[in-house]
């Protein structure tokens, strides 16, 4: 099924209060696509992006993204699909905004690799279920991360996740 993917693995081992645990790393190709354009500015429904007035209820819980880019970069990993198995953030019932209900958001670790710079980041994942309006298909992942110079739409970038995390489907 990888070689189908055209994804390579690299499995790497993280240390969490004295315990190593071990996570394994899928890389993908992707392409960076236009989003909604409401995540990083003042949109009819939003008087800043949408990430920026998120933040700071993530801090509060402990999840602090505040030296990120205050934007998604949205990567389309068509024709592949992805989902969650677990993850190592999840934030639930969120009232950010009095423009529509509570919604529940997940995060997982991730690397993109853009003219050959790695940038860690994450995959941001706001829960169809709790979630207005602004879809995404299961073939793009919207990815927080630092500032990438030169970056843009079309752009080909290679993206890293954890498969403990993130299942990875072919058509």
């Amino acid at each position: 099924m990888i070689d189908k993917m055209h994804v390579t693995s690299v499995s790497g081992g993280v240390s969490r209060g004295g315990e190593n645990v071990s996570e394994s790393w899928l890389t993908l190709n992707g392409i960076v696509e236009r989003g909604h354009l409401v995540a990083s500015r003042k949109s009819e429904h939003y008087p800043r992006g949408t990430v920026e007035m998120q933040i700071p209820y993530f801090k509060k819980q402990g999840f602090d993204l505040s030296s990120l880019f205050k934007a998604t970069l949205n990567i389309s990993i068509s024709p592949h699909t992805f989902s969650f198995k677990k993850t190592k953030y999840i934030f639930r019932n969120i009232r950010w905004t009095d423009q529509h209900p509570p919604e529940d958001f997940s995060f997982s670790s991730c690397r993109i690799e853009f003219a050959g710079i790695k940038y860690e980041g994450w995959i941001y994942y706001p829960h169809p279920e709790t979630k207005k309006r602004h879809f995404q298909t299961q073939s793009t992942i919207e990815i927080i991360a630092p500032y990438i110079p030169n970056i843009k739409y079309g752009d080909r970038v290679e993206v890293e996740i954890n498969t403990e995390e993130i299942k990875i489907e072919a058509p």
